[in-house]
């Protein structure tokens, strides 16, 4: 399980970015970021969730946020210049990002949509994020996920 490249990898790894991987077991069932913080070993605040929203103008945005804390919608539209965002359908996910629910990175999209970051992860020196396979995490330092994506950072999470 560990030798696997994702495609998301594969980018980094053609970037020049450093990242370290972390699989789990997910034969349970339990892929939520809750459950794969407790699984890799590691706080829930340094694991985040990449969420998928629609704007009022029909444009897909991403979010990148800490697992145990949820979407600002508010925020969230304020920081993309959208009068409103809404998170899409689970059953959109693939059609929009080419990944599945519990697999979705925030890298390697079939688009590169705007990425925004939530600001905790300017208190970091590193963050998790899905590798884009269920089972895999990637450990990178929020900037270097920054830069290459050309992401924002803003405060754009509440807690649950």
């Amino acid at each position: 399980m560990a030798n696997l490249k994702t495609n998301t990898m594969r980018i980094l790894d053609k970037a020049g970015i450093l990242y370290k991987t972390h699989a789990y077991d997910h034969g349970d069932g339990l892929v939520d970021g809750i459950s794969v913080a407790s699984k890799i070993g590691q706080p829930v605040e340094k694991v985040y969730k990449t969420l998928v929203t629609q704007g009022t103008t029909r444009e897909y945005y991403v979010f990148v946020i800490p697992v145990a804390r949820e979407l600002d919608l508010k925020a969230a539209a304020k920081a993309v210049n959208e009068k409103a965002v809404e998170m899409i359908k689970v059953t959109d996910i693939n059609k929009v990002t080419g990944y599945i629910r519990g697999g979705c990175s925030p890298i390697g999209m079939k688009k590169e949509y705007k990425t925004v970051l939530d600001s905790s992860c300017r208190e970091l020196d590193t963050f998790i994020v899905s590798a884009g396979k269920i089972g895999h995490q990637i450990e990178l330092a929020p900037k270097d996920l920054a830069g290459l994506l050309h992401c924002m950072i803003d405060s754009i999470s509440i807690s649950s």
